[in-house]
C-alpha cells in the first residue's frame, strides 16, 4: 500500500497577501475542501510541519533575504519586488514552516516513512532567487528541499517544474552544480522572461538544465509530448535519487494567469510516469494555480495519482 504524506498547516492561511491578490488562502482551502470530498483527505497521512532553521534556509539564500521577510512582517507589512510580493505579519512564520514542510517531507521520503509527499503549502516559492524574494515568492522552498536531500547524502536530486511560469529562483540557484537536474515545461514567451531552450547550465552544470517552452494554447496533447519525448528521457540518463516537483497548477485551461490549456487528467499523468521514473521517491510543493476550480480538480487528481 502506498503512503502518501500530505503536508500543510493552518498558518499557511495567515499569510495574508491583501484583497485582489491571486496568490490567496482560499487556494488552500479550495484543496482542502475537494481532498476531504473526494475521500482523498483519508488516504493520505496528514502532518503539520515545524519550522524550518535560518541555516536551513541560508544555505541556498543570501542572509538579506531572510532579514527582509523578518523585517517586512515585524513591521506589519512590506511589500516586495515592485508590488506583488507581499509580506504581512505572519508571513515569516509561515514562510518558515513552508521550508519545514519542504524539508520534513524529504526526511520522510527519504527515511521510508512515506513514499511520496505533496506539501499544500503557502507562500510558494521557485521565483525566489538566491539574493531576492520575488514573484509571490518569498524563500525558495523547492531549492531548499534539493539543498537539504543533498546534505542527507543523495546523490542527484531532479527538481521537475510544471509551473506554468518559469522558476527562474530554481534554476539560477543550481545552474552551475551537476548534482541538482532542473527541467521547466512553461509558458514562453510569459513572467519572468527566463526559461528559453538554450538555457541549459553552465560549467559543471552544463546540460543539468532543462528547459521546455510551450506556446500559447498549448494543451495536453503538447504537454504529453514534450513530457514523454524529451524530459523523461533525460530524467531517466540522470537517473535522480529523489524527484521534487515545483507543483503549480496555473498551467490549467481555466487559470487567469496562463494562456495554456493543460487539464487536470494531465497533471494525473504527469504524476503518475514521474513516479514510475523516480521509483516512487517523490515530493511535491505547491506552486502557482489560481483559479479555484481548476486548482482544486488538478490538486485532487495529483494526489490522487500519488496514493494509487
Amino acid at each position: 500500500m502506498t503512503v502518501t504524506g500530505f503536508v500543510s498547516h493552518p498558518l499557511f492561511l495567515a499569510h495574508d497577501t491583501g484583497a485582489g491578490h491571486p496568490e490567496r488562502a482560499d487556494r488552500l482551502r479550495a484543496i482542502h475542501e475537494r481532498l476531504d470530498a473526494c475521500g482523498l483527505g483519508a488516504q493520505v497521512m496528514a502532518h503539520e510541519p515545524g519550522r524550518a532553521s535560518i541555516e536551513a534556509i541560508r544555505a541556498v539564500h543570501d542572509a538579506a533575504v531572510v532579514e527582509c521577510v523578518r523585517r517586512g512582517a515585524a513591521a506589519g507589512s512590506a511589500v516586495l519586488d515592485g508590488g506583488d510580493t507581499v509580506v504581512s505579519a505572519d508571513s515569516y512564520e509561515a514562510a518558515l514552516r513552508a521550508v519545514g514542510g519542504a524539508i520534513e517531507a524529504v526526511d520522510h521520503v527519504l527515511d521510508g516513512a512515506w513514499d511520496n509527499a505533496f506539501v499544500a503549502c503557502r507562500p510558494p516559492g521557485h521565483h525566489a532567487e538566491a539574493g531576492a524574494s520575488m514573484g509571490f515568492c518569498l524563500f525558495n522552498n523547492v531549492a531548499i528541499a534539493a539543498q537539504h536531500a543533498i546534505e542527507r547524502g543523495a546523490r542527484r536530486v531532479a527538481i521537475i517544474d510544471w509551473d506554468v511560469h518559469h522558476g527562474n529562483g530554481t534554476q539560477h540557484i543550481f545552474e552551475a552544480r551537476g548534482d541538482v537536474f532542473y527541467a521547466s515545461l512553461h509558458q514562453w514567451p510569459w513572467y519572468p522572461g527566463t526559461g528559453a531552450a538554450t538555457e541549459r547550465g553552465r560549467g559543471a552544470g552544463e546540460g543539468a538544465t532543462l528547459n521546455l517552452p510551450m506556446a500559447a494554447g498549448d494543451g495536453d496533447a503538447a504537454y504529453m509530448d514534450a513530457f514523454e519525448a524529451t524530459l523523461l528521457p533525460a530524467l531517466d540518463a540522470f537517473a535522480p535519487d529523489l524527484v521534487v516537483v515545483s507543483a503549480g497548477f496555473d498551467a490549467h485551461v481555466r487559470d487567469p494567469l496562463s494562456s495554456t490549456r493543460v487539464t487536470a487528467e494531465a497533471f494525473a499523468r504527469m504524476t503518475t510516469l514521474l513516479l514510475a521514473h523516480a521509483g516512487g521517491r517523490l515530493v511535491s510543493l505547491l506552486e502557482g494555480g489560481y483559479d479555484l476550480e481548476g486548482l482544486a480538480d488538478s490538486a485532487a487528481a495529483h494526489v490522487a495519482a500519488l496514493v494509487a
